[in-house]
């Protein structure tokens, strides 16, 4: 991800997993109204050039930074993110003195791959949801990009599932997140891609979410972004589980047509220690994203 890149995460385009984060009540006054299946909204984690936390470049592709604070809950996210190119057309504006206003026309898919959204759950001073994603230079993650040949049903990302795992001191990674088809997420594709301009031209601040309309405006209307598509569901034994100092998360995007679950389980356990993991070791076609937690 390029630091000129605005970055963007989507709530609850996953069956379950805002209520195992504790967070679905946090979107009922945010209700999607004729689209009630569709996920809760958008918001920024990194706006380039922006005051204050969210202008903090905060992707680490190796480490997970804790926040300072360390009463603070913090638990990985494994997502899919996708690289897109945002298109606008100039809006008329009735008084010529304002700035050009812009609306999304589209938004086109470049690349997609595993990603970590980790996020702080319990901090009480947040009044929005992006004061719970961007707390170190480490609160984000991505792997290996892999080219969309095109984003609709029958495309390269039909072949491929998400898995995520963690592995503690001196043990063997076990599964973190369900592992799941990227087919599965409620908004996909074509469908997807239009939820995603229309909630940039329309979300109003309502709740934990901002106006998305005024993120754009305020950041000179980028044409490169970076979406987050929404979590998976976590393993019960980790619906609760605080990230400690020394954890590694490993998130897969592979394509199943290839690999099974278990073998790619058994090629992260093989490696031993991922500190030195280079390219050339990855599996073929997969987007793995390997962190390990770390104090500020």
């Amino acid at each position: 991800m390029q630091k000129d890149t605005i970055g963007f995460g989507l709530v609850g385009n996953f069956a379950h997993h805002l209520e195992q984060a504790g967070e679905a009540k946090d979107f009922i006054a945010c209700e999607n109204g004729a689209m009630p299946d569709a996920p809760k909204g958008i918001f920024p984690f990194y706006i380039p050039r922006a005051q204050g936390a969210l202008g903090r470049y905060c992707v680490d592709s190796h480490a997970i930074i804790l926040p300072e604070n360390p009463a603070k809950r913090v638990q990985a996210e494994p997502e899919i993110a996708l690289e897109c190119e945002i298109i606008y057309e100039s809006v008329a504006s009735a008084d010529a003195t304002e700035n050009t206003q812009k609306r999304v026309v589209r938004v086109e898919p470049k690349f997609f791959m595993a990603c970590n959204d980790t996020s702080v759950r319990d901090d009480p001073t947040a009044t929005k949801l992006s004061q719970k994603k961007n707390f170190s230079a480490g609160s984000k993650g991505i792997g290996e990009k892999i080219a969309i040949d095109r984003f609709c049903a029958g495309g390269v990302c039909d072949s491929y599932s998400i898995a995520s795992f963690i592995r503690h001191a001196n043990g063997r990674f076990q599964p973190y997140g369900e592992c799941s088809l990227l087919t599965s997420y409620s908004y996909f594709h074509e469908r997807l891609l239009e939820w995603i301009a229309y909630k940039l031209n329309t979300q109003k601040d309502c709740g934990v979410l901002e106006d998305l309309p005024s993120v754009l405006s305020s950041a000179g209307y980028p044409t490169r972004a970076l979406f987050f598509i929404g979590a998976t569901c976590y393993m019960e034994r980790y619906e609760q589980y605080r990230l400690e100092s020394g954890d590694e998360i490993a998130i897969a995007a592979f394509p199943h047509t290839r690999y099974s679950l278990d073998q790619v389980r058994a090629w992260l356990d093989s490696m031993g220690s991922m500190a030195s993991l280079d390219s050339s070791d990855t599996l073929e076609g997969v987007s793995l994203l390997h962190q390990i937690v770390q104090k500020p």
